[in-house]
Parts: structure tokens; sequence; C-alpha cells
């Protein structure tokens, strides 16, 4: 088994930075963290800081491949390594409000894909909103969820290895939510104008996310919190859209004073990721890429231009949180929230060795899986 012994960077274990470490992984799994005096003289010397992996929960393409009625297991296979690439080690595949047949045909390709490296699951973002806050979503295709829109998501839940459902309360009852947490989904709310109280009866039901924080809800009001207000004062995990267009800097960090944990990073990115193209279709809509923003033709947002890295860097330049909360909301805790703490998230003795090596500007230098580098450290 060939052992390799990475010294010099600070090192990320999932909770805090190690300044004086240097990490052993023999194979393909980490063996541990030993004194950087220890490490021989064949050890590999690197720049910068080591970190688990990232991890993407809301990803609706990359490599050139937005998902969606026509994708397959060879697509999502196409988007995880577009992503791998840029330093994300794990990613749920994300349809949008579609037809309830692309919606079956996008659960068989994610079920094909099991095995797929990268690939955890799958999240579906609709059809079960509200129309009055879209987004980008086509307003044609959002309807409430009936008993066999139901039954196809609790059979998904059930076969792919983690299910992630964004739904509006006002397009899902209490009942609805329940039995999707039963049968193991995430369930998000999102895409919803809903009230404080139906936010916080969707959460006793058993939904425990929130879908891009902020974006699509119901805002903060003095006599209204909406949903905004609710997942800030709930037990419940929130991904959150940190490039500085979707959330300002000065709202992020009210949000991350109120809640001191749960909220992780998302990019909410598009077929563009990993890629040079500046326009796509989103539903025979034009989607354009211009100076770090995705819009449509009327300047409505449409997912966003980013990178998990420089989500952290704008946490940690533009908002002031520390580097080990930065790092942590793109990988302990959203590996937490699709329960697969036991294998990203961490650098500790038996996970994978699964690592990003960053530079002083939290820019990727490097992206080590399995038994070497695949992007080399510059």
């Amino acid at each position: 088994m060939t052992r390799h012994v990475l010294t010099g960077a600070r090192i990320f274990d999932g909770q805090m930075i190690h300044s004086d470490r240097a990490l052993v992984i023999e194979g393909t799994v980490i063996a541990g963290l030993i004194p950087a005096d220890q490490a021989p003289k064949a050890a590999q010397h690197l720049t910068g800081l080591l970190a688990p992996a990232f991890l993407d929960l809301q990803v609706n393409g990359g490599g050139g491949h937005l998902v969606g009625a026509t994708t397959t297991a060879a697509d999502l296979a196409t988007v995880c390594a577009a992503h791998r690439g840029l330093g994300t080690a794990g990613v749920l595949p994300t349809l949008i409000t579609d037809t309830a047949e692309a919606t079956a045909r996008v659960i068989a390709a994610g079920v094909a894909a099991i095995g797929t490296p990268g690939f955890l699951g799958l999240h579906l973002e609709g059809p079960h909103l509200d129309p009055r806050r879209k987004g980008a979503h086509d307003p044609a295709l959002i309807r409430p969820m009936e008993a066999e829109d139901l039954a196809r998501l609790c059979d998904a839940a059930t076969r792919l290895p983690a299910l992630l459902v964004t739904l509006a309360p006002e397009s899902a009852t209490p009942d609805q939510i329940a039995t999707l947490t039963r049968a193991g989904a995430v369930v998000s709310l999102g895409h919803s104008d809903c009230s404080f109280d139906t936010a916080q009866a969707a959460f006793a039901a058993g939904a425990r996310c929130a879908t891009h924080l902020f974006n699509a809800m119901s805002q903060i009001g003095n006599r209204e919190p909406g949903l905004a207000g609710a997942v800030l004062t709930a037990d419940a995990a929130a991904g959150l859209i940190a490039d500085g267009i979707h959330v300002h800097p000065a709202t992020m960090r009210l949000a991350l004073t109120a809640r001191v944990d749960g909220v992780f990073l998302v990019t909410d990115c598009m077929s563009f990721a990993g890629t040079d193209l500046t326009e796509m279709t989103l539903h025979g809509r034009r989607v354009l890429r211009r100076d770090g923003r995705l819009s449509l033709e009327d300047g409505t947002l449409a997912g966003a231009d980013l990178t998990l890295p420089q989500a952290i860097g704008n946490l940690v330049t533009k908002v002031g949180i520390s580097p080990e909360r930065a790092l942590a909301m793109a990988s302990r805790i959203p590996a937490r929230v699709i329960g697969v703490e036991d294998r990203f998230g961490h650098i500790a003795p038996g996970r994978a060795a699964e690592l990003v090596l960053l530079d002083t500007d939290f820019g990727l230098s490097g992206y080590w899986s399995g038994a070497g580098w695949h992007i080399a450290p510059t």
C-alpha cells in the first residue's frame, strides 16, 4: 500500500485549522495527522491550506450539461466530473421545475448513476412551489403535489443514496411532508411566499432545510417574519448562495450571526460550471452569463456563476466569517444535512482521501482524490 505524507500546508480537519501537522495517507484512505517535525524527508511539501473536499447540494448542471428531461446517467457523470474539477467531491444534481415525466426520467437516470464518482443523489427543486416566488422556474409547470407525485418521490427516496426535495408549504400538505420525511427524503422549503406560522408547521411536520436562504421566499417583516424568519429561528439547515449578488454581504452577516450552525454553501450553478460558455437555454428562454451574473433576458436571476472556493473567499473577505466556519459550510455541514458525515467533511483516520488545497486567497490550487492529485498543486 502506497504511503503519502503531505506537509507544509495548514490543515483544516473539519473543526479547526492546524498549522503544525502533516497529513498521512495510506492507499486511498487518511491514516491521520502527525507533528510536522516528524514528517519524513520524502514528504511532499505544500503551501496553502488543505481541507476536506467540498460538497454541493444544489447544482443544476455543469460541464455544458443542464439537468433536464433528456438527462441520462452519462450526463450526470459529466456534471459530477465538472464539479470534481472545481474541488467538489460530491454533488446533488438538481432538476428544477419540470413535468412529471421529466422528473421520472431524471430519477431513473439518478438510480442508474449510483456508484458514479461524485454522485451523492438528486435534488428535485419543484414543481411543487408557489408561483408568486417562481424565480426563473417556468410558472406553467408549477403545481400542487398530488398522490402520484408523492408516491414517485417516496419511491425515489428509497432507491437513491440521498434525495433532497424543495417544495413550498402552499403546494404540499403537512401530511405529505411527513410522509416524504418518513420515506427518507430531506424536505427543504423554498420558492414560497408562506407565513411564519405556515413555515413552522412545515418544519414541525418534518421539513428540516431551506433552499437558497432569502432568495425566492417571504422576507422578514416587523409583524410577519415570513419563511426567512422561520428559518433563522428554527432548528433547520439552509443553503446560501454567497456570490454577493443573491444576498448582500450585510444580510449574510446578520443571518450567520443569528444562526451559529446549520447554514451551508451552495453554488446553484448551471451548465456553465467548468466551461467558458456565455449562453444557454432554460425551458426555451436564454440565460446570459455576464460579469459573474446569470440572468434571463428580463434580468431575473437564473442560478449563479459561482464555485465553492469563491463562495468561501467571499464569506471570509466580504462577510467577515472565520475561515474555519466558511470551510465547514462547504464540507462538514452539507455532509451532515444529507447523512454522509461518516464519509465526507472531515480529515480523520479511516476517511476517504478527498482533499482540496487552497491558496492564500482561497483559490483552488489542487485536488486530491483517492491515491493522488487529480489537479496538481500550483
